[in-house]
């Protein structure tokens, strides 16, 4: 630890060490926005203990980069980059975490971390208005870190892996910044990867505010277990349990909290308030939850009520529910149409139309093209292990648990139609008669 250092109390990993600079982004305020942006969005809906927020995540993800950094052998320099990338990763959350993500992709062709980019090099604005008599003329993050010898774009290519990969091999093969990072292309792992610091977080810290005990992961394990070969983060054969304890906690927690058809309606909800809004959708990254839902109700009108109704939770009613196991591969392939989101609205709009009411009042949500087209769920499952030969398995080759968790639907659903009550047979029948159901 260089410096002015200090220890954070956490319930999840005790005691965190936080010194310069991170101690100085920690208190700017693109990062205190996020003390008012909760983790889970609306899950509190459904899980009453779930208030926690992107900003005790990510002070977790700093803390697992800089352990998962130094069990690998990351120099003093590369583990402050990796530090940096974690702390930083979560900076442009819209408010209620995913919940407003779809909307800002669609409107500004950007998701949180291509803008978290602009934010940390001051190329939007960092700050609402209002704010200006405090931070204006603040200079950006990427100064804070530059003066601390942490190259800025480095900590963004990191953040923005994989859609930064050429950019940061080009680097890394002789050009630009490589010097700074002799690591190579291991290092983005810490942050995207099958083990890594922001999923090992999450996971914990969303277990342990749900009351869902399905999130339990040993994580001491598995970073003592980490080894870097082939320029690839892998874990030894002695990790192999802790790492089939992991991709059972992520699946159910998919399946049980992330994906709770409940919780999903309450988000499909706020969407659809904002959607029915006249906000500026493209400033929404600077807002923080409450912002958002007050903006909301004083908007009047639709968007005023639909936010209403969620605050007191008044919920749109579960019309159609078509779970994976009873979805034919024909009628998988008939949703994918509808998964993009502009084809998903289209589909709410012909199903108003036809029931006759207005479009605010249809939800529906489909799993990612991806899911529906594919038993498989590769990627996060498919974990190196290093044998002590030096010989490398995917941990699915390895663990019957893992195979079988490969083709266990994460979503547990292929099609939910909502609506509110006084609708629902109308939806119902609109529905069945334009998806063939």
């Amino acid at each position: 630890m260089s410096g002015h250092c200090k220890i954070i109390h956490d319930p999840i990993h005790g005691s965190i060490e936080v010194d310069e600079p991170f101690l100085k982004i920690l208190n700017r305020h693109e990062m205190q926005r996020l003390r008012s942006v909760k983790q889970l969005g609306l899950g509190s809906m459904v899980f009453p203990g779930a208030n926690h927020t992107r900003f005790e995540h990510s002070l977790g993800v700093y803390h697992l980069a800089g352990r998962m950094a130094s069990s690998v052998g990351l120099s003093d320099e590369d583990a402050m980059i990796v530090r940096a990338a974690g702390l930083l990763h979560d900076i442009c959350h819209t408010p209620f975490s995913h919940t407003t993500e779809e909307i800002v992709e669609n409107v500004t062709g950007m998701d949180h971390m291509e803008m978290a980019r602009k934010l940390i090099t001051g190329d939007m604005r960092t700050h609402c208005e209002r704010d200006d008599d405090l931070f204006g003329g603040v200079s950006p993050i990427s100064e804070v870190l530059e003066d601390s010898g942490i190259p800025a774009d480095v900590v963004c290519d990191l953040i923005m892996y994989p859609k930064a990969r050429e950019d940061i091999m080009d680097r890394f093969s002789g050009g630009g910044r490589a010097e700074h990072f002799s690591s190579k292309d291991f290092a983005h792992q810490i942050i995207h990867g099958p083990v890594d610091a922001d999923q090992m977080d999450y996971l914990v810290r969303d277990a342990h505010y749900t009351g869902v005990i399905h999130g339990k992961v040993d994580i001491d394990r598995l970073i003592s277990t980490m080894k870097v070969h082939n320029n690839r983060i892998m874990i030894e054969k002695g990790g192999t349990a802790a790492a089939e304890g992991l991709m059972v906690a992520r699946s159910l927690m998919y399946s049980s909290v992330y994906y709770h058809r409940t919780v999903r309606i309450v988000k499909m909800m706020l969407m659809k308030s904002v959607e029915a809004s006249s906000l500026d959708v493209g400033r929404i990254y600077l807002w923080d939850d409450c912002d958002l839902m007050n903006r909301l109700i004083r908007e009047g009108g639709t968007p005023s009520k639909i936010a209403r109704s969620v605050r007191n939770r008044i919920l749109y009613k579960k019309v159609i529910t078509k779970f994976t196991e009873d979805t034919s591969d024909e009628l998988s392939s008939q949703l994918s149409e509808f998964a993009e989101y502009g084809k998903r609205k289209q589909l709410e709009r012909d199903i108003a139309d036809r029931a006759g009411i207005g479009m605010s009042d249809v939800v529906v949500d489909i799993p990612p093209r991806s899911v529906l087209l594919s038993n498989m769920s590769i990627g996060k499952t498919d974990v190196p292990i290093l044998d002590p030969e030096g010989r490398v398995k995917v941990l699915t080759r390895l663990s019957p648990v893992a195979k079988a968790l490969q083709s266990r639907g994460t979503f547990g659903w292929s099609l939910m139609i909502a609506s509110p009550e006084e609708h629902r047979d109308a939806v119902y029948r609109a529905s069945k008669k334009l998806l063939s159901l």
